[in-house]
C-alpha cells in the first residue's frame, strides 16, 4: 500500500510539474525580418495601421523615433502579433528578446 501511495504521489507531482511548466510561457514578440525589403515593410505597415491603433509610431508617439519604416513596421507587426497572434514569417520573425528601447515599449 505504501508503494502504491508513493507511486500515485510521484505521478501526481510529475503531472502537476508538466501542467505548470506548459502554462508558464515566456514573453514573445514578432518583429520585421532583417532581410525584408523596405517596400514590403511599408505595405505591411500601411495595412496593419489601417486595422490597428498605431498612435505610438505617429509623430509625438513614444515609438516614433527612430523614424524608419523598419522600426515602425516592427512595432505594428508586434502589435498585430500581441492582439491577433499572427506572426507572418514571410516578412516577420519571432523574437524572445524585448525589442523595446528608450521610451518605446512594445506591447
Amino acid at each position: 500500500m505504501a508503494k502504491l501511495t508513493f507511486s500515485l504521489c510521484f505521478i501526481g507531482f510529475f503531472l502537476c510539474l508538466i501542467m505548470c511548466t506548459n502554462s508558464v510561457q515566456g514573453k514573445t514578440w514578432c518583429v520585421a525580418q532583417s532581410q525584408a525589403t523596405e517596400p514590403k515593410l511599408q505595405q505591411v505597415l500601411d495595412y496593419l495601421c489601417g486595422q490597428l491603433d498605431c498612435k505610438e509610431i505617429q509623430p509625438g508617439g513614444s515609438c516614433f523615433n527612430p523614424n524608419t519604416v523598419r522600426n515602425h513596421a516592427s512595432y505594428a507587426i508586434d502589435l498585430n502579433f500581441q492582439i491577433n497572434g499572427v506572426c507572418d514569417i514571410s516578412y516577420a520573425t519571432p523574437a524572445v528578446t524585448d525589442p523595446s528601447f528608450g521610451t518605446c515599449v512594445y506591447p
